[in-house]
């Protein structure tokens, strides 16, 4: 949660991961400045994965976990269902992630 709570917006990921690409790329495209941490290049990597699965429950995958303003906002698929309810932007302008 420390790690979550250090930039307007913070993803994890794995490189390998496609949808952590995706999700990294939409934010940017947005403008957004995200931090991406990438769970495979940290020595608790593995601890860290299996915090998020718990946090995320049953609704998927680890990775990508979005944080936006410190909370948990979830992976992919809330995400892109944020984006195209015309929800994410405003979220992220609250957030201080935008300032458009």
């Amino acid at each position: 949660m420390k790690l979550a709570s250090e930039r307007a917006v913070v993803v994890f990921t794995l490189s390998s991961c496609s949808m952590c690409h995706t999700v990294t790329q939409l934010m940017a495209d947005l403008g957004v400045n995200a931090l991406v941490h990438e769970l495979h290049s940290d020595p608790r990597g593995k601890e860290m994965e299996h915090a998020l699965l718990k946090m995320l429950g049953s609704r998927g995958p680890a990775v990508p976990a979005v944080f936006i303003g410190g909370k948990l906002i979830g992976g992919t698929n809330r995400v892109m269902s944020l984006h195209l309810g015309d929800q994410l932007v405003p979220m992220l302008k609250n957030a201080g992630a935008l300032w458009l």
